[in-house]
């Protein structure tokens, strides 16, 4: 799967979680949960990790546990049960190296990419947590349009400063535009979260660049995953500093 076609499919995702939003908070959860095993059964195969079946494990726990302590969770702030989680999922990554019976060779690169991967992975629940602050769905929305119409950018080879200016500009003016349609957020802040949504997505872009073909179906699924499930905690953030 080449770097253009997967910048498509996450845009495509991008729109899942816009509608995901707008018709139920408990499809959106449902939504996030799939994308968080989709991307743990993935990053394993992504980095080549030695043992992927341990890894996946323990970033599966890690993204589906955060998933579901946040959309448990009452009360303001609702991502307060999530360090548990992470924890927890750390003390797994240890656990799962002291059960490998294969000499624990790379034995960094398997705890540094499990941990990271749960890291990930447990971020797609911003997602939860966003339309749940005061902003609700459009605030979610307003991340996934921004998403969407930055990822469509970012699958057109512009290369270099100008693929960056113009996936943030595609990206501050759908989440501009939503913040205007939207309910509970305006224009000014559907545009800051565009712009971060922007940047991170052309970050991220040039980063998997490197890698414009990746081996294995799953890999590139996860490549595909890695924005949208990052740009969750992104919207969050954004959405409780300037919403409450």
């Amino acid at each position: 799967m080449d770097v253009s076609t997967r910048a498509v499919l996450t845009a495509v995702l991008g729109a899942v979680v816009a509608g995901a939003a707008v018709l139920d908070p408990k499809a959106l959860v449902a939504v996030v949960l799939l994308l968080a095993l989709a991307l743990a059964y993935g990053w394993p195969r992504l980095l080549e990790l030695p043992v992927p079946l341990g890894a996946f494990v323990v970033v599966a726990l890690g993204g589906a546990g955060g998933a579901g302590v946040t959309a448990a969770t009452r009360g303001e702030p609702y991502l307060r049960e999530l360090p548990v989680v992470l924890a927890l999922a750390v003390l797994l990554t240890f656990v799962n190296e002291m059960a490998r019976q294969d000499g624990r060779h790379r034995l960094l690169d398997s705890v540094a990419g499990t941990i990271t991967g749960v890291l990930v992975a447990a971020a797609s629940a911003g997602w939860i947590a966003a339309v749940r602050t005061p902003g609700g769905s459009g605030l979610v929305v307003a991340g996934a349009v921004a998403l969407f119409l930055g990822s469509a950018a970012a699958a057109v080879p512009f290369g270099g400063w100008l693929a960056v200016l113009v996936t943030s500009g595609a990206a501050i003016a759908g989440g501009a535009g939503a913040g205007v349609v939207m309910p509970r957020i305006d224009a000014l802040t559907g545009s800051l979260i565009g712009l971060a949504v922007g940047v991170l997505v052309a970050v991220l872009h040039a980063l998997l660049e490197r890698v414009p073909t990746l081996v294995g179906r799953w890999a590139s699924i996860a490549a595909v995953v890695l924005p949208v499930s990052v740009s969750g905690i992104v919207v969050y953030v954004i959405g409780r500093v300037l919403l409450g």
